[in-house]
């Protein structure tokens, strides 16, 4: 690994990365049932395809509405959960806990000089919302949603979000995903990428393949 601060800017997605995806029904688990993490699975799967879709389409609506479209089509998907939990597991998705090494790593990038940033298609409020309860406002230098272009990844308009606004080239950026469709999508552009595998899942995308492959996000400072 090269020392911390070979880059200029350490650029992070949020959902999956920085947040558990999975807590939101994990808080509820008892209420939700044994088939809970078959929920949480089609929710951020379909909350995903959702992003895709749109953004093909040119037909952006914010990541809440999808968000909330995907726990619908989930919940039908999951009969044995009661329709009547929907409220609750969407106000928990507001305050989804980061990982336990998060706080740490960020602020050791930091005390090196670098920029640290989120790059999420979260909305902006979903963002503040993360942040705030995470407590990381004092280690971020700035948060980038894809809502100021309308659009989601991995149109790559929205990694050069990053490079227009520290006015880097790609290769200046460390990029980290825990989605390997992400870290295809910023490899191409060309930010050094590592993929952040915590569920072990196999390779994909392979002409696009991550620069390290981490099990998360210990040894990155």
């Amino acid at each position: 690994m090269p020392p911390a601060n070979h880059y200029a800017a350490y650029v992070f997605d949020a959902y999956g990365t920085l947040f558990d995806v999975h807590a939101a029904v994990r808080r509820h688990a008892d209420a939700v049932g044994p088939d809970g993490q078959l929920l949480s699975e089609i929710w951020r799967n379909k909350q995903l395809e959702y992003s895709w879709v749109r953004a093909l389409m040119g037909a952006y609506v914010d990541f809440w509405q999808l968000t909330e479209q995907a726990l619908d089509f989930a919940i039908q998907k999951v009969p044995s959960v009661d329709a009547s939990h929907r409220d609750a597991l969407l106000e928990a998705y507001w305050e989804l806990d980061c990982y336990e090494e998060v706080p740490t790593v960020l602020k050791a990038l930091k005390d090196h000089g670098a920029k640290i940033a989120i790059l999420s298609n979260g909305s902006r409020k979903m963002l503040e919302s993360a942040v705030r309860n995470a407590a990381l406002e004092t280690v971020l230098d700035d948060v980038f949603s894809v809502e100021d272009l309308q659009t989601f990844k991995t149109t790559p308009s929205v990694y050069e979000m990053v490079t227009t606004a520290y006015r880097l080239y790609p290769d200046a950026v460390s990029f980290q995903s825990s989605n390997r469709w992400d870290v295809a999508g910023a490899q191409k552009f060309g930010f050094r990428t590592v993929w952040i595998n915590r569920t072990a899942n196999p390779d994909e995308y392979k002409d696009y393949s991550p620069d390290v492959v981490l099990p998360n996000l210990k040894l990155l400072s």
